[in-house]
């Protein structure tokens, strides 16, 4: 049968900040903001389970909101500019567009077979020289806590912003009721995000073209760790660009790799930022159907099956032994 996880960072200019300056970006976010009812629109056609990691401050009305659920132990990285909240100290820019958006939000929860989880609440960095387990926790509890007020959910998948994330950050989300979390493939182009180099990011490129690295899908019931579940990532969507060539190779292996996934009877977990969609919406949203459509052809010839993350916690909730 096999099955196909979908999750989606969800954080507009929190996952960001360090990297890209907010000037001048209204039409990405706007672009991005459209987008997402369109991807719910596709995936209630095709019928996809997703789960939506969703940084906590995006779920504030506004920067007053996002203070008072703020932790009070905040990040102390010995580089400050991986800081949220350092870099909103420092910014005199805060559009409302690119920073909160619980409407959207809302939307997510009331669509069919969506899941709300988390991506942290600052977009905080558990690989970062500096971050600390209590910070971290702190950081995690305030997610819950506006997803709990706000909206009414229990977050129980995580997401770890960059994909940083080590086995004391595991065990601090699980204590918090947090079970399922998008980990890393095994690959050692993908070890130690927060130490990339060149080479990694050249392998990383290079293998959704060609394969590189080990096969990318993988059985759920031999995942579990203690009593949390680890799901990684299989390959991450990349944004169509204009005038490409290899648009159509990433999307073919994809494709591929989903059959393989199908046929194997194993699952295959897609990733991606909705704000990708920033730029040349149009095409990435076809890009997205092509995809779903191979889905549903899948479905209907293997019977291979849409989860989200939850629930493929759900289906292998009892630790298997060994």
């Amino acid at each position: 049968m096999g099955y196909l996880i979908i999750s989606l960072d969800f954080e507009l200019h929190w996952g960001r900040y360090d990297k890209y300056p907010i000037q001048g970006v209204g039409d990405y976010y706007k672009n991005t903001r459209e987008a997402i009812p369109r991807i719910l629109d596709l995936f209630a056609k095709y019928n996809i389970h997703a789960t939506w990691a969703t940084v906590g401050s995006l779920m504030a009305e506004n920067v007053e909101e996002w203070r008072a659920y703020q932790p009070e132990i905040l990040p102390n990285y010995i580089n400050p500019a991986y800081s949220a909240y350092y870099w909103f100290a420092n910014e005199s820019n805060h559009p409302k567009e690119a920073l909160f958006a619980p409407d959207l939000v809302q939307k997510i929860i009331q669509a069919e077979h969506q899941e709300l989880g988390s991506h942290t609440y600052s977009h905080f960095y558990t690989g970062e020289k500096g971050a600390n387990q209590q910070a971290f926790k702190a950081d995690l509890e305030a997610a819950k806590k506006i997803a709990k007020d706000k909206f009414a959910t229990e977050l129980k998948s995580l997401v770890f912003p960059r994909n940083q994330y080590n086995p004391s950050s595991l065990e601090t989300a699980s204590k918090l009721g947090i079970k399922v979390f998008r980990t890393n493939p095994p690959d050692w182009f993908w070890s130690s995000p927060e130490k990339a180099n060149l080479l990694k990011k050249v392998f990383r490129t290079g293998d959704t073209l060609i394969p590189l690295g080990s096969k990318t899908y993988y059985d759920l019931d031999i995942k579990f760790k203690r009593d949390f579940l680890q799901l990684p990532a299989s390959r991450l969507l990349r944004p169509y660009k204009a005038n490409s060539i290899f648009n159509t190779l990433r999307v073919e292996r994809i494709k591929n790799e989903m059959a393989e996934a199908a046929k194997e009877k194993m699952a295959y977990h897609l990733w991606w930022h909705p704000h990708n969609f920033g730029i040349n919406p149009k095409e990435n949203l076809e890009v997205l159907e092509d995809i779903l459509q191979y889905f549903s052809n899948l479905h209907q010839s293997t019977g291979m099956e849409s989860l989200s993350m939850w629930e493929a916690y759900e289906k292998n909730k009892q630790p298997q032994s060994g």
